[in-house]
């Protein structure tokens, strides 16, 4: 596949997808230098089975903020106030990926997004590095305080194909930055 097919397939993706051929789309990508993150990305699930698809979504994930390399604002939310970054620490992962279908019903959404409103912070709660994951080095989003590396590859200059790696999950979550149009 070439860079100019990448948008192309995963546009095709964006309608579901199995492991296989998002691993296969990401691994196709050229990597991202940490200075290309910097700025704000709008966030967006990309279908593989994985029980966290669409779950960010129902709960009212925008994306993620890069102010620099150090401070990196893994979860951005919007409210009735407009946008807001919420601190992960403590989320109980394990028990969320366990309950999504339970977590996505309508009364248990609402007290969720309360929930994750109370959580809002203005500190960056992660940082930006090279890591090699699936043998290359690419800009890679390390969550301060849980076992979380979201790794990014370029699909074209405006958009990234992100993979979440969390320790015990089994395959890996995926989904898209778009670059917000913030000058950066």
């Amino acid at each position: 596949m070439t860079e100019n097919d990448a948008p192309a397939v995963l546009r095709r993706l964006q309608a579901g997808a199995t492991l296989d051929e998002a691993l296969a789309l990401y691994d196709s990508l050229p990597p991202v230098r940490v200075e290309e993150m910097i700025g704000s990305w709008r966030g967006a699930g990309l279908p593989t089975g994985n029980p966290m698809d669409g779950l960010l979504e129902v709960y009212g994930w925008q994306g993620k903020r890069f102010d620099s390399p150090d401070e990196a604002h893994p979860l951005v939310f919007g409210g009735r106030r407009g946008l807001f970054s919420t601190n992960p620490a403590g989320l109980p992962l394990g028990a969320m990926v366990r309950a999504s279908p339970l977590l996505r019903l309508g009364p248990v959404a609402a007290l969720g997004r309360a929930a994750i409103a109370l959580r809002r912070t203005r500190s960056p709660k992660a940082r930006l590095r090279m890591i090699e994951y699936r043998g290359v080095p690419t800009a890679t989003m390390s969550y301060d305080a849980l076992p979380i590396n979201d790794h990014f590859r370029r699909v074209d200059e405006r958009t990234l194909l992100g993979v979440m790696d969390l320790r015990g999950l089994q395959n890996p979550f995926f989904f898209l930055l778009l670059r917000e149009e913030d000058g950066r």
